[in-house]
């Protein structure tokens, strides 16, 4: 089985997709029951397969170990961490219950579930674990500076465990997508930001992408080769004037302050 989150739409949907295509039965996690219901029957009667549906609040601290319960007798497989989201604004002005519900949801619930999970995983001596994180974690974030930090805690995280669990039988691939056309821009206030006015990737391209590397049990993929070299130059310049360059993008048409 394949335990997805975020599974409702966008690169969570695609991942669901390609899983089902491989045979995989599917434990969709999302907030939205009736999109995962959905999203369910069109994959199991296209594939064939068993698909499981949790409707899941994981900015809520209980939800991971809930998960978990829900899925005993379950043997996990795969489990694809894609459940994310974005806030934009100056930090002194953005409101500490959805920067914690962020928090909660792209560091602290990744982590939990990949821990219990991981375990299993180690146990049976088999397993593979994709974290979604995203060329953000590879710059500072000025107007987004919390969404920037929680996925640089997904890439180093993930990369640590990679290196960790060599020899086990279980590999830990973290996906890192630029600018893609999902539900994100829009949850995130950042559909008018310089970062979409440009080429953005489609969902359908960048879970392919991680997919694969997931299945090749690499560590690290960097969806699409714009992106690849945009983060092989920000490694030689300065911090600073990446933090300028992102401020520029993050910024709106009528300007965040």
């Amino acid at each position: 089985m394949a335990l997805i989150t975020g599974a409702s739409s966008g690169i969570g949907a695609e991942l669901a997709e390609l899983c089902a295509a491989d045979g995989y039965g599917l434990i969709l996690v999302a907030r939205r029951a009736d999109r995962l219901q959905e999203l369910a029957d069109a994959l199991g009667k296209r594939h064939g397969v068993r698909v499981l549906t949790i409707a899941a609040d994981l900015s809520e601290a209980a939800a991971p170990v809930a998960i978990h319960q829900q899925i005993r007798g379950e043997t996990i497989d795969i489990l694809i961490n894609n459940a994310g989201f974005g806030l934009r604004g100056r930090y002194d002005q953005t409101d500490w219950d959805a920067e914690s519900r962020l928090m909660q949801v792209n560091m602290i619930a990744l982590a939990q579930l990949t821990k219990l999970l991981a375990r299993e995983m180690i146990q049976r001596g088999s397993g593979l674990i994709l974290n979604v994180g995203s060329t953000a974690a590879f710059v500072p974030g000025p107007l987004m500076a919390m969404y920037y930090a929680s996925k640089a805690f997904v890439v180093s995280f993930s990369l640590a465990l990679a290196k960790e669990f060599e020899g086990t039988g279980v590999s830990v691939t973290v996906l890192c997508p630029g600018p893609t056309r999902t539900e994100f821009d829009t949850a995130a206030g950042i559909t008018d930001s310089e970062l979409f006015r440009g080429s953005a990737m489609t969902a359908a391209e960048v879970a392919r992408i991680g997919y694969r590397a997931m299945l090749a049990g690499r560590a690290e993929v960097i969806a699409g080769w714009r992106n690849r070299w945009m983060i092989l130059l920000s490694r030689l310049a300065p911090r600073t004037m990446l933090a300028s360059i992102a401020k520029r993008l993050n910024s709106s048409a009528q300007g965040v302050q």
